[in-house]
């Protein structure tokens, strides 16, 4: 029991001291390097706490934002998984398909969104379902990539196998390749998962009808020089996001031990009967 808290401590040690020189660099600029009169450029963080977290209304505004941020998150997320999964699945098929549609979804990934987010607005209306197209777009390109890296990347000694059965391309796909690509799949959805509450802040940023998200109120909060509610905004934008995050991680590490305890177990050899 000791040695385990003991091996935590070292683990929590290293971010909780990088937390701490934050917070003292952030007081030291509120009340060393800025004025008084100045001071509400930079609220010390109990003041965020207490302005943003200590009045009620101020929680339900930032809770009601977060809720609206955090399903189109998660919606353009999915739509993102289940259209780059498929792509690349379509890809991994023929190599035709590759050189067809590969080199557009590089040249999604490169295009500005932001320079985007307008004409959606005009197309589909500025509410839902363009903050959603928004996630979609900056979100899509780390799962086909990823999961089609995975799919190509199979043991070509596993397709001589299978070849060798005579398996049908569809049982090779959801026998050999798709369980093979997990691993890079996953890999894909962890990383859009942060890109898409990107997406969600951005879109909302830039579509200022309807209710407001989290990227609303960031950008109305400094018009109002309502800085502790800024910074509290933010926080929440960031902590989401890397929630978000961390829960894939959780994922892909409990989805993939199957695949690395694979790798670890020893060949016994085996005598061929």
């Amino acid at each position: 029991m000791t040695r385990v808290l003991t091996r935590q401590a070292r683990r929590l040690a290293p971010p909780t001291a990088v937390a701490a020189l934050v917070l003292a660099a952030w007081y030291f600029g509120s009340y060393v390097l800025i004025d008084v009169d100045r001071r509400f450029l930079l609220p010390p963080p109990h003041e965020v706490v207490k302005v943003a977290f200590g009045d009620p209304a101020n929680v339900a505004e930032l809770l009601a934002a977060l809720q609206l941020s955090a399903a189109v998150a998660v919606t353009g997320l999915v739509c993102a998984a289940v259209l780059g999964l498929a792509l690349a699945i379509l890809m991994s098929q023929a190599r035709w398909v590759e050189r067809s549609l590969y080199p557009y979804a590089v040249a999604l990934q490169t295009v500005p969104v932001l320079a985007l987010v307008p004409l959606f607005g005009f197309w589909f209306g500025f509410g839902f379902s363009s903050r959603v197209l928004t996630c979609v777009l900056i979100a899509l390109f780390p799962i086909v990539a990823n999961s089609l890296f995975g799919l190509r990347s199979v043991d070509p000694a596993l397709h001589d196998l299978f070849t060798l059965h005579r398996a049908g391309r569809l049982t090779r796909l959801v026998k050999l390749q798709l369980p093979a690509a997990l691993p890079a799949i996953l890999t894909g959805l962890r990383i859009s998962a942060g890109a898409a509450v990107i997406g969600a802040i951005v879109g909302d940023f830039f579509f200022q009808q309807g209710d407001p998200g989290l990227g609303q109120l960031i950008y109305v909060y400094p018009r109002r020089l309502q800085s502790e509610m800024l910074f509290a905004a933010v926080f929440l934008a960031s902590a989401f996001g890397v929630i978000v995050f961390w829960l894939f991680g959780v994922l892909a590490r409990r989805a993939t031990a199957w695949h690395s305890s694979q790798h670890r177990r020893p060949y016994t050899g085996g005598a061929a009967r």
